[in-house]
């Protein structure tokens, strides 16, 4: 069963009927009927950045975590954690309050700074033990570059990997850049080398992030998420 029902998806948040239809369709596709997963988005706010806030890309895709959070989790809501040189704001979105929501929050927000991946990580890993969840998260990562602490990034995944949290990284950008070859590595740090269970996945959605079609963003989204929920289930990590 759904965590929210498309009735209730109709009446507080009727711009993202069709999202919220087509997240279902992918995670029945992936075998994620009726699971139940806590949602995070995190989202780049350094200075490369202010296209994709400026054409909507960023809301876009707040809109598609939410429409997919729906299904995983009932609260209605996705925490959200804007960074950039430091954590700039950790707040939320809710469907009832989506419209217009990331630019709500960005006007409140100061200089966009540069890119922390390490500061992020903390941030969402503290408010989900500080939460109290007993269901795994998705954290939905998006960024359009390399950090500039990269043995940190790695050090925050590699420990994660002990929680019951999955990152799934979204690159915005160009697809031939040397900026995504950090996330690249990321995606394939060894097990158990560096990491208890693979809990990382790379996606690229190219320079023009809210063209790339809902079912195959959503796709994306999920696609490693039941294998990472095998592992983690079979060292312990996520209840069973």
């Amino acid at each position: 069963m759904v965590a929210i029902s498309l009735t209730k998806v109709q009446e507080t948040a009727p711009a993202l009927v069709d999202l919220y239809k087509s997240a279902g369709v992918s995670l029945a596709k992936h075998g994620l009927d009726g699971q139940r997963a806590a949602v995070y988005l995190v989202v780049d706010y350094s200075g490369s950045m202010k296209p994709y806030y400026r054409d909507g890309s960023v809301q876009a895709l707040a809109d598609r975590v939410l429409g997919l959070s729906a299904h995983l989790d009932d609260d209605g809501r996705v925490p959200v954690v804007f960074f950039s040189t430091d954590v700039d704001a950790v707040t939320d979105i809710a469907l009832a309050d989506h419209r217009g929501r990331v630019d709500r929050i960005v006007a409140g927000l100061g200089h966009m700074g540069k890119t922390s991946y390490h500061l992020a990580m903390d941030a969402v890993i503290d408010h989900y033990l500080d939460g109290g969840s007993t269901d795994p998260a998705l954290v939905v990562f998006q960024t359009d570059g390399g950090p500039i602490n990269k043995l940190a990034a790695e050090r925050y995944l590699c420990k994660a990997s002990r929680l019951p949290m999955f990152w799934q990284f979204v690159g915005f950008g160009d697809r031939g850049s040397k900026q995504f070859d950090f996330l690249r590595k990321l995606d394939e740090l060894p097990v158990p080398g560096k990491r208890v269970v693979d809990n990382a996945g790379f996606f690229h959605a190219g320079s023009d992030p809210a063209k790339v079609a809902d079912a195959e963003l959503y796709d994306r989204l999920v696609g490693e998420f039941p294998k990472w929920l095998t592992a983690a289930r079979a060292a312990g990590i996520v209840r069973p």
